[in-house]
């Protein structure tokens, strides 16, 4: 049984360590079909920075922090929702890790918001290898890379034919529809790209 976790956060800067998620959100998807989705604004924790130009990014402003909910709350719905999918004891039972761009950025975040609310057991809920949607899109999209302005989100997925309103990029919830409609794309190329190679390969004697 694969089970995805696909997620996007928005943060208070760049840096796991000193800054801040403020928005997480997600859907979880249980072999191809949809069970769950969640969108929170959360507080930074005490003593997290805020920078200016995450709150340009997200297009908001500082004062909204004192409305959001506070982290610990959060991690508690989130615990409930995870465990309602998955068995943490259980180590065959985990979820992938799905994001845009997540190996680099959004699991350190993630991650560090499990072990600020004391929670070293991050990996009994997910596999250590995360599925990268970005990585997948560089791989399906190899031959047209020069000639693409860059490689964010958006412009990948209008790549890959997906409209995009670019007016709600940057909320999370948003990015994680646009993701996902990304993995969907991909894996349904990349299953093309294999079945090629699959029947054209060659015996090699060895």
């Amino acid at each position: 049984m694969v089970k995805l976790f696909i997620f996007d956060i928005e943060t208070t800067g760049t840096h796991a360590k000193i800054h801040g998620i403020h928005q997480l959100a997600g859907k979880i998807v249980v072999d191809g079909k949809f069970v769950e989705q969640f969108n929170w604004n959360i507080q930074p924790f005490p003593g997290q920075e805020i920078t200016e130009d995450a709150l340009l990014v997200s297009k908001i402003k500082r004062e909204v922090f004192r409305d959001y909910n506070k982290p610990k709350d959060i991690y508690k719905k989130l615990l409930d929702i995870l465990g309602t999918y998955c068995n943490k004891y259980d180590k065959n039972d985990k979820y992938y890790l799905v994001g845009f761009n997540n190996s680099a950025f959004d699991n350190a975040f993630f991650r560090e918001f499990f072990s600020r609310n004391n929670d070293l057991y991050f990996g009994s809920w997910f596999w250590s290898n995360p599925i990268d949607v970005y990585i997948l899109a560089g791989i399906v999209l190899m031959n047209d890379r020069a000639e693409m302005l860059n490689f964010s989100l958006n412009t990948v997925a209008e790549k890959l034919g997906i409209t995009v309103n670019k007016e709600k990029l940057h909320d999370a919830m948003y990015d994680i529809e646009l993701t996902y409609q990304v993995y969907l794309k991909c894996m349904e190329r990349l299953n093309c790209v294999t079945t090629k190679i699959e029947n054209n390969k060659s015996e090699v004697q060895l």
